[in-house]
């Protein structure tokens, strides 16, 4: 089985979970052989390779330029491609973020070859690459199968997590392919949220908020209960961002964020089938709704039918008191 090619994605030269999951990905399709990983950023991003290698990679590409300080798609794209075609990559894998769903149809297109994005799982069949991916809002898995070399996959965040697999993580210097400062794309201004948030894509708790919170006020106690986890993240339906209640970065759901925490508490969330698209692979899933009937309980690992604003405080304060113990 030849090599298998991962990108290491990092944002303002830092490495993001994210990376850790697409080189998890790419060890688990290699199998016994050659996972390498490519790593951009502006200078001493190759500080986090050691990392990389933890999670299964063989050869660590290091590229550090100032041209690739921001968002680079064009660069990154031609690097990546060029990475590709000179370790004899057979699949290419990406994460499904942001960064990556701009970046993935550009390398396809440089390597003359089919995209398969947004999977959950892909393997080999044979000397195909067979995927796995959710359509009609996460009711179906369509199978996807990629015949061309190499193939080039973008993996659902969350959906392979972060495994440890030990391997030399050899660091190889990458020169960038032409001058990355010379890029049409230019990123000019880097625009970030409250950065003391924890983001929902890193997030191993989510806490969300819907309308049945009946008022932006009150998503208080959705804050108090995230707070008391210590590393859980606040998420909202549509229906809130809409109202304005809570900024669109918060959104979960199928116009919002993909999530796949390890725990998921839904608050006064009704269930709307593009909300369920958002965090239905989510590890373990708790609701709270007084509407015995809401659709959000047929997907829920545990339902509790009540009142938000009786039964939140206290599973807040009986969290406080677990973790106190611990």
């Amino acid at each position: 089985m030849p090599t298998i090619l991962a990108f290491a994605e990092a944002r303002a030269g830092q490495l993001r979970k994210v990376a850790l999951e697409a080189v998890t990905a790419a060890r688990q399709l290699a199998g016994g052989d050659q996972v390498h990983a490519v790593l951009v950023g502006e200078g001493g991003i190759g500080a986090h390779a050691a990392a990389l290698g933890q999670h299964g990679a063989d050869v660590v590409h290091v590229c550090e330029h100032a041209g690739f300080a921001r968002h680079n798609p064009e660069a990154l794209a031609a690097l990546l491609a060029a990475a590709a075609n000179a370790t004899g990559a057979r699949v290419v894998v990406l994460p499904a973020s942001a960064h990556g769903k701009d970046v993935a149809p550009r390398v396809a297109a440089k390597l003359k070859v089919g995209l398969a994005a947004d999977l959950t799982a892909v393997a080999f069949e044979g000397d195909a690459i067979v995927g796995r991916h959710p359509v009609n809002t996460g009711k179906v898995l369509a199978t996807v199968t990629l015949t061309a070399k190499p193939a080039v996959v973008t993996m659902r965040p969350g959906a392979v997590p972060p495994a440890a697999h030990p391997k030399a993580g050899t660091v190889q210097a990458l020169a960038p392919v032409g001058d990355p400062s010379a890029s049409r794309v230019v990123t000019t201004t880097l625009v970030q949220g409250n950065t003391a948030k924890l983001d929902l894509g890193e997030a191993p708790v989510i806490v969300t908020g819907g309308r049945g919170l009946k008022a932006a006020e009150h998503f208080a106690i959705v804050e108090a209960l995230a707070e008391a986890f210590g590393n859980a993240a606040v998420g909202a339906t549509r229906a809130v961002t809409d109202d304005g209640w809570r900024p669109h970065s918060d959104q979960i759901g199928q116009t919002g964020r993909l999530v796949s925490p390890d725990l998921y508490i839904a608050v006064g969330v009704s269930g709307a089938i593009q909300h369920l698209a958002g965090m239905r692979n989510s590890k373990t899933i708790v609701a709270i709704n007084k509407d015995k009937e809401a659709p959000i309980f047929k997907i829920a690992d545990y339902g509790i039918a009540g009142d938000a604003f009786e039964v939140v405080p206290k599973l807040t304060e009986a969290v406080k008191a677990a973790r106190a113990q611990s």
